[in-house]
Formats: structure tokens, C-alpha cells, sequence
């Protein structure tokens, strides 16, 4: 396998990690925002969440990460301008993930919160990120 190929593999690969990162991301905060914390029923739908997120969503973050640092080191991208701006949406997102865990389990355990509009940053950062992904401005 060539350097060429092993690099369309790694974006291929962090393309589909984010995008289930990023639907992880948009489907609790929309379940959050949908929910009473103390209710007996939200509770039990929480905890089904909070499986999915810890199965699935945690470690579709923790691969876009991955593959998007080897990308950075392969495409030979470090040094420019819009990677940082990317990077730090990207750490924007994932402190949004940590919130939403520590929502989630807080409604589990049935304890008062108050659920915040997480999905309009969710969806603006997601919108930078591609557009910084693809133009990449100098």
C-alpha cells in the first residue's frame, strides 16, 4: 500500500467517524433536550442513550481524533492556518460530548439539570469544520 492510498484510507476512515461522532452528538442532544431529569421513564431511555454514547459515540470521537492527527502528519498540514481553527472546533465538540455525558447522567440518576441548546453549536461547528476541511483557507 503507497503512502497515496494509505492517505485516502485514513480520510475515508475519519470521514465516517465523525459523521457518527457528529450523529452521536446531535441524537443526545435532541434527547436531552426532550426530557424531564427527574422523570422515571426518562431515566430508562437516559441509561439506553448512555450505553450508545459509551459503545458507539465515545469511540467514533476518539477515531476521528486518531485519524485526523495521522492525517494532519501525512497530508503535511501542520503548519497551516485553518488546521488549528478546525482543531479547535473539534475540541469545542468534544467538550459538548463531555456535557451531554454528564447530563445524561444526571437524568439516569434522577437529579435536577437544566438541559442547554447544545444542537445549534453542534450543527454551526460541524458546518465550519467541513468548510474549513475542504476549502482550507491560508
Amino acid at each position: 500500500m503507497t503512502l497515496a492510498s494509505s492517505y485516502v484510507w485514513l480520510k475515508a476512515f475519519h470521514v465516517a467517524s465523525a459523521l457518527v461522532f457528529v450523529g452521536g452528538l446531535v441524537g443526545t442532544s435532541v434527547f436531552i433536550r426532550s426530557v424531564l431529569f427527574t422523570s422515571e421513564a426518562a431515566s430508562a431511555m437516559a441509561e439506553t442513550v448512555r450505553r450508545w454514547d459509551r459503545r458507539v459515540t465515545l469511540p467514533a470521537m476518539l477515531l476521528a481524533w486518531g485519524f485526523g492527527i495521522a492525517l494532519a502528519f501525512l497530508g503535511g498540514w501542520t503548519g497551516t492556518l485553518w488546521l488549528p481553527a478546525k482543531a479547535a472546533l473539534v475540541v469545542v465538540l468534544s467538550a459538548v460530548h463531555g456535557i451531554q455525558a454528564g447530563q445524561l447522567r444526571r437524568i439516569v440518576n434522577r437529579i435536577p439539570g437544566r438541559a442547554g441548546r447544545t444542537g445549534p453549536l453542534i450543527v454551526c461547528a460541524l458546518i465550519a469544520i467541513a468548510i474549513l476541511a475542504v476549502v482550507k483557507p491560508s
